[in-house]
């Protein structure tokens, strides 16, 4: 059998071979959007076994294992990784058709150099051959960062982490990959858990070392925390919320509301519409003022199976789609922000391919001129991360706004072997221009095509954040 993964994989057309193997393959990668762990590349973590890289905490391949009925102590408990790693062979063949077969093809492909398809017959094979690669100088979290060629990586991050491997990895001189952490201060807007939500305002308060003792101190303590984040390089703030909350903000409402959950007590819904309203005005404002990029990940619901997550936690594999109404609410918060010039460079992710042309179009709504591209719609995300998704939402762009403006692709991913999706997402994009070349449609012109394939896939995203950039880039 000839491998499935090959130079010429998803290049159908010779202006797609011509585009990948010419422009594409070889550019370094700006993963601005990840949840790859901090402290493994600041202790370049070397791994004990092709389970911990690729099975530990992979909720996309616990989803497929649980529907082809492998037990949750092979997936996410306390068996060996060996029977981990079996049960994710047994699964492989069941993926056909899913974007999970690609990707594990292409995850063993490079960098592992194995072309074998996985499956129970060749499992025991696979796992002791990437075992003993993992043992290599190259296998560490930071060796695969530079196999990779990425040049920035930029973490999840809350505003109460203690940024102390960030601050290590920051100390490194002329590093191959620089490593920036993103705010994400999603804990500071979940008052429905009264509990939690004050527990973090204590951890706020602790870290940022301001004491919190009203709304005002707690905007205090945020800021304090954000400028640790922006001196240690962060530029970009990220949000996961079902939808942005909408009406008008209101600092005294706020405040009161602040004041009552210091007490412990529940707000009434109409208190925390106006809480996190007012609240994410006020962190799209200390964006703008640093010059950072805003980012919202809208769409997702989360922890539908009760019973499990009570076992086991939050982003265990148990969220999907939503069907959340988007559009007025997302409008409204952005022309609030701009109607005063304060509305910062900002990314939109959907969830729902639904919203396509929902969020394509309202992009356009806010483009000012002031940057190329400065209003995103994100590349295809989580459920959508895949060939069709992509493709959607890459056509879609083109039609309705910019793709020669695109920032491109994000691994979106807690895995250190996740960087072919970038090279899942080149290939595709070729494809999709060579189709178009096919057609007629576009010109057969290899000079603007090239420069539009750089642009995607590095030089836009390089440029729209400002990033310095690792050794990875050098040259570029």
């Amino acid at each position: 059998m000839s491998a499935f993964i090959h130079d010429d994989f998803l290049l159908e057309t010779d202006t797609a071979r011509d585009l990948y193997h010419r422009v594409a393959k070889d550019l370094p990668i700006v993963d601005y959007h990840c949840h790859l762990s901090p402290e493994a590349m600041a202790a370049d973590h070397r791994f004990r076994s092709i389970s911990e890289i690729w099975l530990d905490g992979d909720h996309y391949k616990w989803r497929a294992m649980r529907a082809n009925g492998v037990p949750e102590r092979f997936c996410s408990g306390d068996a060996s990784d060996w029977e981990k790693f079996e049960a994710w062979a047994r699964t492989v063949p069941a993926t056909l058709g899913n974007p999970l077969y690609h990707w594990t093809a292409m995850e063993l492909h490079r960098p592992f150099g194995i072309d074998e398809p996985l499956s129970p017959d060749t499992a025991r094979t696979i796992f002791d051959q990437c075992n003993e690669k993992l043992g290599g100088a190259d296998f560490t979290a930071l060796g695969l960062l530079r196999q990779f060629r990425v040049a920035v990586v930029c973490t999840t991050d809350d505003p109460t982490d203690s940024l102390e491997a960030h601050s290590a990895l920051a100390a490194r001189e002329n590093p191959d990959t620089r490593v920036y952490p993103t705010w994400r201060p999603d804990k500071a807007l979940a008052v429905a858990d009264v509990v939690s939500w004050n527990a973090w305002v204590e951890a706020l308060e602790r870290a940022s070392l301001v004491p919190i003792g009203s709304w005002e101190t707690f905007l205090q303590a945020l800021e304090a925390r954000h400028t640790v984040f922006h001196d240690l390089g962060c530029r970009a703030s990220d949000h996961g919320l079902e939808r942005l909350p909408d009406g008008p903000i209101g600092d005294s409402e706020a405040a009161a509301a602040f004041e009552r959950l210091r007490t412990g007590r529940l707000l009434e819904a109409e208190q925390a519409r106006v809480f996190r309203v007012t609240l994410l005005h006020v962190l799209a404002l200390l964006d703008h003022e640093r010059g950072w990029v805003q980012q919202f990940h809208l769409g997702a619901m989360r922890n539908n199976n009760t019973r499990m997550h009570r076992l086991l936690g939050p982003d265990t594999g148990y969220d999907s789609m939503g069907d959340f109404e988007q559009a007025l609410s997302l409008s409204r918060f952005l022309d609030r922000l701009d109607e005063t010039d304060h509305l910062a460079k900002t990314i939109l992710y959907n969830l729902n391919p639904a919203d396509n042309a929902l969020f394509a179009t309202m992009v356009g709504n806010f483009q000012d001129g002031s940057a190329p591209g400065k209003m995103q719609w994100g590349s295809g995300w989580w459920f959508l991360d895949q060939l069709d998704g992509m493709e959607a939402q890459m056509r879609t762009l083109a039609n309705m706004g910019l793709l020669s403006r695109f920032v491109g692709m994000v691994t979106d991913s807690r895995s250190f072997l996740s960087f072919p999706r970038h090279d899942y997402f080149r290939r595709l994009l070729c494809r999709i221009l060579g189709e178009e070349v096919r057609r007629g449609h576009l010109p057969d012109d290899a000079e603007a095509l090239g420069a539009l394939v750089a642009n995607v896939c590095f030089f836009n995203a390089r440029d729209y954040f400002g990033f310095e950039l690792g050794k990875a880039a050098a040259g570029r």
